[in-house]
């Protein structure tokens, strides 16, 4: 099997397992959290770079193209961590869940658009009754899933950056967490300094958890770094339905979020859509002169 497909299933089921770290630090305010992120994940790496003595070749391949694109993903992903951080610990794991069943399909839709991916004239119709699902959930709250929706959106064009970038995984994310980091520390010692900062006025655990953050962060990050250099993002599209389904799972059974017939519904039709896709596709390969 293409090793890009290993990458991808492994970063997935470490996001499906998310919720239940998060859920751990949720008496930590977001933003903190995020600079946590940040600030562990630039050291990680930038320890590897050092390790790995990389650092001629990273510098060697900076410029400004460089990092004004590195610029464009360190925000998006800021975005993406930001307001999942806040859902899990605010009860919106459900929400969650439903902006990575969106995400496959916008992902490729992001495929088509920006790298002329081509679809058949089928694969148009999951992609139309997604948006009616995500309608009716609208219509039936009286507001947009702004969570899913944020996700989803930040989600997809960052892979759309990440497919597109000149550097290795391990480069580009260094590079996006050193942008993000001056920030990040910032930020850290502001809430230090005016008394609500969380690190080290925690439990021994709590405090454990805020430096794993850099870990649990880079590892499935390289991983989906690494797959979208060695697959296409249809290919990531369908993968990453494993992300979502273990999260929605998390949400339901474990934390016992509340999912009443009108979530029912707009989350069927999302799933309907996932499974044409899928049977689309799984036809499609096994017809003589149809171009997959």
């Amino acid at each position: 099997m293409n090793k890009g497909i290993w990458y991808a299933l492994g970063a997935y089921v470490v996001w499906g397992l998310f919720p239940v770290y998060w859920k751990l630090l949720a008496s930590i305010p977001a933003l903190q959290l995020l600079g946590h992120r940040i600030f562990w994940s630039f050291l990680l790496l930038f320890g590897i770079i050092l390790v790995t003595r990389n650092g001629k070749v990273f510098r060697a391949a900076l410029s400004l193209r460089v990092l004004l694109i590195y610029a464009t993903a360190a925000v998006l992903i800021a975005i993406n961590w930001l307001t999942y951080v806040w859902a899990v610990g605010a009860g919106f794991i459900v929400e969650t869940s439903l902006g990575y069943f969106i995400n496959p399909l916008l992902t490729i839709l992001v495929g088509v658009v920006f790298l002329r991916e081509r679809l058949r004239p089928l694969q148009w119709v999951p992609i139309g009754l997604a948006a009616v699902g995500v309608l009716y959930l609208t219509f039936a709250f009286g507001s947009l899933p702004w969570v899913a929706l944020t996700l989803a959106i930040s989600f997809s064009f960052y892979g759309l950056v990440k497919k597109t970038a000149p550097l290795s995984a391990r480069h580009g994310l260094t590079l996006e967490t050193g942008i993000l980091f001056l920030p990040a520390l910032g930020f850290l010692l502001y809430s230090e300094f005016s008394g609500t900062g969380a690190f080290l006025h925690s439990t021994t655990l709590i405090v454990l958890m805020l430096v794993g953050a850099g870990l649990v962060t880079v590892a499935p990050l390289l991983l989906f770094a690494s797959a979208v250099k060695r697959i296409p993002l249809t290919m990531i599209g369908v993968l990453q339905y494993v992300n979502p389904t273990m999260q929605f799972l998390l949400g339901v059974l474990i934390y016992k979020e509340p999912f009443d017939h009108h979530r029912l519904i707009g989350f069927g039709v999302v799933w309907v859509a996932l499974i044409l896709f899928g049977v689309e596709g799984f036809l499609t390969k096994r017809m003589p002169g149809v171009q997959p």
